[in-house]
């Protein structure tokens, strides 16, 4: 659920305020019903889940023109301090939760470079320490016999030391400049001023 959480909140932050329709279509449009297990009806639900744990309000905008009337969701101060605590908890753990991991890429430039540079250094720390647990007895005793069960040892090593590897070709990018990050500053000439 905190996949979901992260990214509905986020969803929502970065409208200002939206209706579930628009959650679901922004989901949509990056693609999560392929890789974070959400469908259509979690949306809603994970709406009114959030309303009732006061992360989000929610109002109703009365009948318009354009049809009946929607309810409108704003993320609350608790809801943003939750939206922080779920980013950088998903950017710093060792990707036990892909869908986590996958939210926290989404949202990681609303941090500053510093921060999201110093939990993806956390994020391969905690890698090489789950790394170690889960194959530490059979690198001390290469020569037991463990059956085919060392395959297994053996792709979690492989799939930990390629998850070290992207987070440093991240950090390396994100160390040269790359993506605009909440701390940079805008890029000057965008938008000449009228003489």
């Amino acid at each position: 659920m905190s996949a979901t959480r992260l990214l509905i909140l986020g969803a929502i932050i970065e409208r200002g305020s939206a209706h579930g329709y628009q959650v679901r279509k922004d989901l949509e449009s990056w693609q999560v019903d392929l890789w974070g297990n959400i469908g259509q009806g979690s949306v809603y639900h994970a709406l009114r889940r959030l309303a009732q744990d006061g992360l989000i309000d929610r109002t109703d905008s009365g009948q318009g023109a354009e049809g009946p009337a929607r309810v409108e969701y704003a993320v609350t101060s608790a809801g943003h301090a939750e939206f922080v605590t779920l980013l950088e908890r998903a950017l710093s753990s060792d990707g036990r939760d892909v869908s986590e991991t996958m939210a926290g890429i989404g949202f990681i430039t609303t941090l500053t470079r510093a921060r999201a540079v110093e939990l993806l250094r956390l994020r391969i720390e905690a890698f090489r320490t789950r790394r170690t647990r889960v194959v530490r007895e059979y690198e001390l005793n290469p020569d037991e016999d463990w059956g085919h069960h060392v395959e297994a040892v053996q792709f979690w090593a492989h799939s930990a030391d390629s998850a070290i590897e992207w987070t440093e070709g991240l950090i390396a990018r994100l160390e040269s400049g790359a993506y605009p990050m909440a701390d940079d500053e805008p890029p000057s000439g965008r938008f000449p001023e009228k003489g």
